[in-house]
Parts: structure tokens; sequence; C-alpha cells
């Protein structure tokens, strides 16, 4: 009864990524200082066809990855969808509600399987590290309300999310919670960056698990090398690469925003057991 249960779905399709290095990082990092007992398993959804069952589960983290976020006919795209779908109507369904958290390419899945917007490509490959700005929601929400606005986040996208359908998500109760930084001098609308889908599911299009380690070794792909220097000039990857270790910038928003979730997650799960109990 005290066992809080977690599952972290791999949207790597096979390649070496980060991501999964933070975020199990992360998870084990919370199962050391959890009061409960916190199980960890994860799932390879677009490799294996891997998708966790919804009841067996309290909390899920979906990672980012490569690739089209739209469809392209493989089996775990439907599988995935349906567990989208499961986790909305279980919660809006039942008292003992499951947790969410969708990060990039997961996001733009869910952002697309709800019809939130345009998901289209970005004129060029996105990669470095951002200033965001939080929105009026985004300033009180608990996961991001110790962040100073701006923030800064790890940035590594083909994809993005502009054209949001306000009247859609205002219907289904979804707010953003963080946007693309101000380029005045950039005729482009600025993307999301964040949506609260419910109380109980967050989703960010940048990647609040990355480290200065995972970065280092990021760049050590000619890619993202390339693109961060296009995105930004040579003097600003220079300062960039000498900030990673700031403990006002990626650190902090690597410190806050899973943590907090993971925390106030496992806080509402158990609550709910201990109310049922009496």
């Amino acid at each position: 009864m005290n066992k809080i249960r977690l599952a972290l779905l791999d949207m790597n399709n096979n390649h070496i990524n980060q991501g999964m290095r933070n975020i199990t990082e992360i998870s084990y990092a919370f199962r050391e200082q959890s009061p409960a007992e916190l199980e960890v398993k994860i799932f390879d959804v677009r490799f294996r066809n891997e998708v966790p069952q919804i009841e067996d589960f309290d909390i899920f983290i979906s990672s980012g990855g490569p690739g089209n976020p739209h469809r392209e006919g493989y089996e775990w795209e439907q599988k995935f969808a349906d567990f989208l779908d499961g986790i909305w109507n279980h919660n809006k369904n039942s008292e003992q509600k499951k947790y969410l958290f969708l990060i990039c390419h997961s996001f733009q899945l869910a952002s697309i399987h709800w019809k939130l917007g345009n998901i289209c490509k970005r004129k060029s490959y996105s990669f470095g590290v951002m200033p965001v700005h939080k929105t009026d929601e985004g300033e009180s929400d608990i996961l991001l309300k110790n962040l100073p606005d701006p923030f800064y986040a790890v940035d590594s996208r083909a994809y993005q999310l502009i054209e949001p359908n306000l009247k859609l998500m205002d219907e289904l109760g979804m707010k953003i919670m963080v946007l693309e930084k101000v380029r005045p001098h950039i005729q482009l609308e600025r993307a999301v960056m964040a949506i609260r889908f419910s109380d109980e599911i967050f989703g960010t299009q940048f990647h609040p698990e990355a480290d200065p380690e995972g970065m280092m070794k990021n760049l050590e792909d000619d890619t993202n090398r390339a693109a961060m220097i296009k995105n930004y000039g040579v003097e600003k990857y220079l300062e960039t690469i000498d900030r990673l270790n700031d403990d006002d910038k990626i650190l902090l928003t690597q410190k806050e925003i899973l943590p907090t979730f993971l925390k106030n997650a496992a806080d509402q799960v158990m609550q709910f057991r201990l109310q049922t109990q009496d």
C-alpha cells in the first residue's frame, strides 16, 4: 500500500540519448529520498512497442525522441494514442488520479492527438540553451513558480507547436504555461513550450531533465553543434558552454521541474490512499 509505481516511457526508438539517462537518474534520486517505496519500470515504446498498462502504475514520464511526431503507420502510434486517452478518461472518471509528464516528442504527439494547434517543422533545427518565458498561468503553477522569468531550458527540436487552438484548449481545461523567447527582429510566431493539459498531466517542448554532462555529450554531434552555432552564433555558443554549470540556468530547471512533479504526484497518490483507508 505504501509503494508508488513509476513507468518511464522511452521514446528514443533505439537511438542513444542523454534524456533517458537524465530521467532515470532523477527518478532514482527521488526514490532515495521518498518516504514511500518507489518502483521504477522502463518501457521501450517505439522500438519494442511496449506501452504500460495504466492500472499498473501511478505516475508516468514519457521522454523526448527523434523523428516526425506525425503518424507514419507504426503499431506503437495507436498504442500511445490509446494510452493518452486511457489516462485522460481514467482521471475524468476516477477519484484516484494518474499523473503524466510529457517531454518534447511526447509533448508533440499529445498536442497532435488532442488537435491543439499546428505542429509543423521548424525552418531550421533548434539546439541549445535558451531563455523561455512563463505565461500568467505559468507564474503560479506548482512546477514553475520557483523558477525566474525567463528561465533557461535545453531546446532540441525540429518541430514546433504554433497557432494554438485556444478555444479548444479552454474547453478542455488546458493552459499554456511557457512560450518561446521573444524575438522582435524575427517575424515568426512564438512556439508553445509548455502546457498544463490537466491537473495531473503536464508537458514541455523543452527538456527539463537535461544536465551539463548531457549537453556536452550532445554537442559532440556535428548536427547539434552546427545548429547551435547557426541559431546563436559562435560567441553565444561559447558563452553558453561556459555557463552550462551555472546554478541559475539549466541546473536550476533540472532541479525544479521533474523532481517537483514527482514529489507532488507521489504526495497526491499517498494522500488519496490514506483517505480511502480511513
